[in-house]
Protein backbone atom coordinates (compact mmCIF):
# COMPACT_ATOMS: atom_id res chain seq x y z
CA UNK A 1 0.00 0.00 0.00
CA UNK A 2 1.64 3.79 -1.19
CA UNK A 3 0.99 6.04 1.84
CA UNK A 4 0.00 8.62 -0.74
CA UNK A 5 -2.52 6.27 -2.69
CA UNK A 6 -4.54 6.02 0.67
CA UNK A 7 -7.50 8.37 1.49
CA UNK A 8 -7.35 9.40 5.03
CA UNK A 9 -10.40 7.44 6.07
CA UNK A 10 -8.73 4.47 4.72
CA UNK A 11 -5.61 5.39 6.55
CA UNK A 12 -6.03 3.61 10.36
CA UNK A 13 -7.42 0.42 9.04
CA UNK A 14 -4.43 -0.12 6.64
CA UNK A 15 -2.25 0.20 10.09
CA UNK A 16 -4.24 -2.75 11.12
CA UNK A 17 -4.12 -4.60 8.04
CA UNK A 18 -0.09 -3.99 7.95
CA UNK A 19 -0.12 -4.67 11.96
CA UNK A 20 1.67 -1.17 12.06
CA UNK A 21 4.74 -1.30 9.76
CA UNK A 22 6.01 1.17 7.01
CA UNK A 23 8.18 0.90 4.63
CA UNK A 24 10.44 4.04 4.70
CA UNK A 25 12.76 3.54 1.19
CA UNK A 26 15.58 5.27 1.32
CA UNK A 27 17.31 6.29 -2.21
CA UNK A 28 19.05 9.38 -3.45
CA UNK A 29 19.11 11.58 -6.96
CA UNK A 30 23.21 11.13 -8.43
CA UNK A 31 24.49 9.88 -11.38
CA UNK A 32 24.52 6.75 -12.47
CA UNK A 33 27.22 6.16 -14.93
CA UNK A 34 26.34 7.72 -18.83
CA UNK A 35 23.62 5.43 -19.18
CA UNK A 36 21.56 5.25 -16.38
CA UNK A 37 18.20 8.21 -15.21
CA UNK A 38 19.86 10.27 -11.86
CA UNK A 39 16.63 8.50 -10.14
CA UNK A 40 17.94 4.86 -10.61
CA UNK A 41 18.11 4.11 -6.65
CA UNK A 42 14.62 6.02 -6.37
CA UNK A 43 12.93 3.90 -8.91
CA UNK A 44 15.07 0.53 -7.71
CA UNK A 45 14.18 1.13 -3.84
CA UNK A 46 10.30 2.09 -4.44
CA UNK A 47 9.91 -1.15 -6.84
CA UNK A 48 11.66 -3.39 -4.29
CA UNK A 49 9.24 -2.19 -1.61
CA UNK A 50 5.92 -2.63 -4.03
CA UNK A 51 6.86 -6.31 -4.59
CA UNK A 52 7.75 -6.21 -0.69
CA UNK A 53 4.07 -5.14 0.16
CA UNK A 54 2.59 -7.63 -2.39
CA UNK A 55 3.96 -10.71 -0.36
CA UNK A 56 3.94 -9.06 3.06
CA UNK A 57 1.41 -6.02 3.75
CA UNK A 58 2.95 -2.72 4.42
CA UNK A 59 2.52 0.49 3.92
CA UNK A 60 4.98 2.38 2.02
CA UNK A 61 6.68 6.08 2.63
CA UNK A 62 6.56 8.46 -0.11
CA UNK A 63 10.15 8.40 -1.98
CA UNK A 64 12.95 9.43 0.71
CA UNK A 65 15.67 11.28 -1.31
CA UNK A 66 17.07 12.97 0.84
CA UNK A 67 20.26 11.06 2.09
CA UNK A 68 23.82 11.08 2.15
CA UNK A 69 25.18 11.75 -1.21
CA UNK A 70 28.01 13.24 -0.73
CA UNK A 71 30.42 11.53 -2.85
CA UNK A 72 28.57 12.20 -6.11
CA UNK A 73 28.28 16.26 -5.62
CA UNK A 74 30.95 16.76 -8.39
CA UNK A 75 28.26 15.56 -11.16
CA UNK A 76 25.03 17.88 -12.26
CA UNK A 77 21.81 16.51 -10.93
CA UNK A 78 22.74 15.33 -8.02
CA UNK A 79 20.69 16.07 -5.20
CA UNK A 80 22.92 16.40 -1.78
CA UNK A 81 21.67 17.81 1.08
CA UNK A 82 23.09 19.15 4.20
CA UNK A 83 24.28 16.23 6.54
CA UNK A 84 22.50 17.67 9.72
CA UNK A 85 19.49 18.33 7.91
CA UNK A 86 19.74 14.90 6.44
CA UNK A 87 19.46 13.56 9.69
CA UNK A 88 16.65 16.01 11.33
CA UNK A 89 14.72 15.28 8.52
CA UNK A 90 14.72 11.49 9.05
CA UNK A 91 13.81 11.49 12.37
CA UNK A 92 11.31 14.07 11.71
CA UNK A 93 9.97 12.07 9.15
CA UNK A 94 10.04 8.44 11.62
CA UNK A 95 7.95 10.44 13.91
CA UNK A 96 5.32 11.42 12.00
CA UNK A 97 4.93 8.07 11.04
CA UNK A 98 4.91 6.79 14.15
CA UNK A 99 2.35 9.56 15.12
CA UNK A 100 0.36 7.72 11.97
CA UNK A 101 -0.19 4.76 13.64
CA UNK A 102 3.03 3.23 12.33
CA UNK A 103 5.52 2.06 15.11
CA UNK A 104 7.54 -0.31 13.64
CA UNK A 105 9.42 1.73 11.16
CA UNK A 106 11.65 -0.46 8.55
CA UNK A 107 14.30 1.76 6.56
CA UNK A 108 15.20 -0.18 3.20
CA UNK A 109 18.06 1.04 1.89
CA UNK A 110 18.38 1.29 -2.03
CA UNK A 111 21.96 3.05 -1.98
CA UNK A 112 25.39 2.38 -1.20
CA UNK A 113 26.34 5.08 0.59
CA UNK A 114 23.72 5.19 3.32
CA UNK A 115 24.71 2.14 4.63
CA UNK A 116 26.74 3.51 7.51
CA UNK A 117 23.97 6.99 7.98
CA UNK A 118 21.35 4.17 8.73
CA UNK A 119 23.06 2.48 10.84
CA UNK A 120 24.33 5.56 12.74
CA UNK A 121 20.37 6.77 12.81
CA UNK A 122 19.87 3.24 14.34
CA UNK A 123 21.61 4.23 17.34
CA UNK A 124 20.07 7.62 17.51
CA UNK A 125 17.46 6.08 18.59
CA UNK A 126 18.85 5.38 21.78
CA UNK A 127 19.51 9.36 22.54
CA UNK A 128 15.58 9.76 23.87
CA UNK A 129 12.46 8.04 24.32
CA UNK A 130 10.13 7.09 21.61
CA UNK A 131 7.18 4.99 20.99
CA UNK A 132 8.49 3.37 17.88
CA UNK A 133 11.15 1.21 16.99
CA UNK A 134 13.23 1.81 13.72
CA UNK A 135 14.54 -1.39 11.77
CA UNK A 136 17.74 -1.29 9.29
CA UNK A 137 17.36 -3.38 6.49
CA UNK A 138 20.24 -4.41 3.98
CA UNK A 139 18.32 -7.58 2.34
CA UNK A 140 20.42 -10.52 2.44
CA UNK A 141 19.60 -13.36 -0.56
CA UNK A 142 18.74 -16.87 0.34
CA UNK A 143 21.43 -19.29 -0.22
CA UNK A 144 18.99 -20.49 -3.17
CA UNK A 145 18.90 -16.53 -4.60
CA UNK A 146 22.42 -16.13 -4.26
CA UNK A 147 23.35 -19.33 -6.22
CA UNK A 148 20.71 -18.46 -8.93
CA UNK A 149 22.27 -14.76 -9.37
CA UNK A 150 25.88 -15.56 -9.18
CA UNK A 151 24.95 -18.25 -12.16
CA UNK A 152 23.80 -15.76 -14.55
CA UNK A 153 25.93 -12.79 -13.71
CA UNK A 154 29.34 -12.50 -16.52
CA UNK A 155 30.60 -9.59 -14.63
CA UNK A 156 33.27 -9.56 -11.25
CA UNK A 157 32.93 -6.18 -11.02
CA UNK A 158 30.03 -4.37 -9.93
CA UNK A 159 28.41 -1.88 -7.65
CA UNK A 160 27.31 1.13 -9.50
CA UNK A 161 25.29 1.57 -13.30
CA UNK A 162 26.76 -1.86 -13.70
CA UNK A 163 25.31 -5.63 -14.63
CA UNK A 164 23.15 -5.13 -11.14
CA UNK A 165 21.54 -1.69 -11.16
CA UNK A 166 21.36 -1.40 -15.34
CA UNK A 167 19.60 -4.83 -15.08
CA UNK A 168 17.14 -3.83 -12.76
CA UNK A 169 16.28 -0.69 -14.44
CA UNK A 170 16.31 -2.54 -18.00
CA UNK A 171 13.33 -4.72 -15.67
CA UNK A 172 11.29 -1.67 -14.60
CA UNK A 173 12.31 1.25 -17.09
CA UNK A 174 13.64 0.11 -20.30
CA UNK A 175 12.77 3.09 -21.76
CA UNK A 176 15.34 5.33 -19.60
CA UNK A 177 18.30 2.65 -20.23
CA UNK A 178 20.44 4.37 -22.74
CA UNK A 179 22.84 1.01 -23.83
CA UNK A 180 24.28 2.69 -26.83
CA UNK A 181 26.04 5.05 -24.19
CA UNK A 182 27.84 2.19 -22.20
CA UNK A 183 31.97 2.46 -22.34
CA UNK A 184 33.40 -0.31 -24.31
CA UNK A 185 36.84 0.28 -22.29
CA UNK A 186 37.84 -0.29 -18.01
CA UNK A 187 36.16 2.91 -17.13
CA UNK A 188 34.15 1.06 -14.21
CA UNK A 189 37.21 -0.30 -13.32
CA UNK A 190 38.55 0.70 -9.94
CA UNK A 191 41.85 3.15 -10.59
CA UNK A 192 43.62 2.00 -7.20
CA UNK A 193 44.72 5.65 -6.45
CA UNK A 194 44.12 5.23 -2.66
CA UNK A 195 44.97 1.14 -2.55
CA UNK A 196 47.85 1.06 -0.23
CA UNK A 197 45.50 3.02 2.71
CA UNK A 198 42.98 1.04 2.25
CA UNK A 199 44.74 -2.65 2.51
CA UNK A 200 46.18 -0.68 5.23
CA UNK A 201 42.91 -0.27 7.14
CA UNK A 202 42.85 3.35 6.38
CA UNK A 203 39.61 4.72 5.28
CA UNK A 204 39.23 8.36 3.89
CA UNK A 205 35.79 10.11 2.62
CA UNK A 206 37.59 10.51 -0.61
CA UNK A 207 38.05 6.67 -1.34
CA UNK A 208 34.83 5.75 -3.72
CA UNK A 209 36.30 9.00 -6.14
CA UNK A 210 39.46 7.86 -5.90
CA UNK A 211 38.38 4.55 -7.57
CA UNK A 212 35.66 5.99 -9.77
CA UNK A 213 36.17 9.63 -10.76
CA UNK A 214 33.39 8.85 -13.39
CA UNK A 215 30.50 7.65 -10.61
CA UNK A 216 30.56 4.18 -12.26
CA UNK A 217 31.52 0.55 -11.19
CA UNK A 218 31.37 -2.40 -13.40
CA UNK A 219 30.33 -3.11 -16.49
CA UNK A 220 26.18 -2.93 -17.68
CA UNK A 221 26.86 -4.07 -20.94
CA UNK A 222 26.27 -7.54 -20.07
CA UNK A 223 22.96 -6.78 -18.12
CA UNK A 224 19.53 -8.08 -19.14
CA UNK A 225 15.71 -7.50 -18.10
CA UNK A 226 15.62 -11.30 -16.95
CA UNK A 227 18.64 -10.78 -14.93
CA UNK A 228 16.98 -7.46 -13.40
CA UNK A 229 13.64 -9.23 -13.02
CA UNK A 230 15.68 -11.92 -11.16
CA UNK A 231 17.47 -10.00 -8.69
CA UNK A 232 14.18 -7.40 -7.79
CA UNK A 233 12.00 -10.73 -6.83
CA UNK A 234 14.79 -11.93 -4.89
CA UNK A 235 15.27 -8.62 -2.64
CA UNK A 236 11.48 -8.48 -2.05
CA UNK A 237 11.91 -12.12 -0.89
CA UNK A 238 14.48 -11.49 0.93
CA UNK A 239 13.31 -7.93 2.96
CA UNK A 240 9.82 -9.59 2.88
CA UNK A 241 11.34 -12.70 5.60
CA UNK A 242 12.73 -10.06 7.36
CA UNK A 243 9.31 -7.94 7.43
CA UNK A 244 7.53 -11.36 8.84
CA UNK A 245 10.33 -11.28 11.68
CA UNK A 246 9.61 -7.75 12.95
CA UNK A 247 5.88 -8.13 12.99
CA UNK A 248 6.13 -10.61 15.38
CA UNK A 249 8.95 -8.83 17.53
CA UNK A 250 7.91 -7.90 21.02
CA UNK A 251 11.45 -7.28 22.13
CA UNK A 252 12.71 -4.35 20.53
CA UNK A 253 10.47 -2.10 22.29
CA UNK A 254 9.86 -3.51 25.50
CA UNK A 255 13.79 -3.21 25.62
CA UNK A 256 13.97 0.22 24.36
CA UNK A 257 11.66 1.25 27.05
CA UNK A 258 13.33 -0.57 30.09
CA UNK A 259 16.68 0.95 28.66
CA UNK A 260 15.15 4.78 28.90
CA UNK A 261 13.97 3.95 32.43
CA UNK A 262 17.89 2.95 33.08
CA UNK A 263 19.40 6.03 31.65
CA UNK A 264 16.68 8.36 33.16
CA UNK A 265 17.60 6.77 36.45
CA UNK A 266 14.21 5.50 37.83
Amino acid sequence: MFWEELTGDEFPEAVKTCQGVCLLPLSCIERHGHHLPLGTDMLIGREICRRVAALEPAIIFPNFIFTQILEARSFPGTIGIDLELVVRLLDNACREIARNGLKKIVLVNAHGGNYYLMHFFGQMQLNSPRDYAVYAIQPRFTPEDEAKLKAEWQTTVDGHAGESETSQILALRPDLVHKSKLPTNDEGMPLGRLKSLGEAGAYTGIWWYADHPTHYRGDGRPATAEKGEHELEAHARSVANAIRLIKEDKETQRLQAEFYLKVSGV
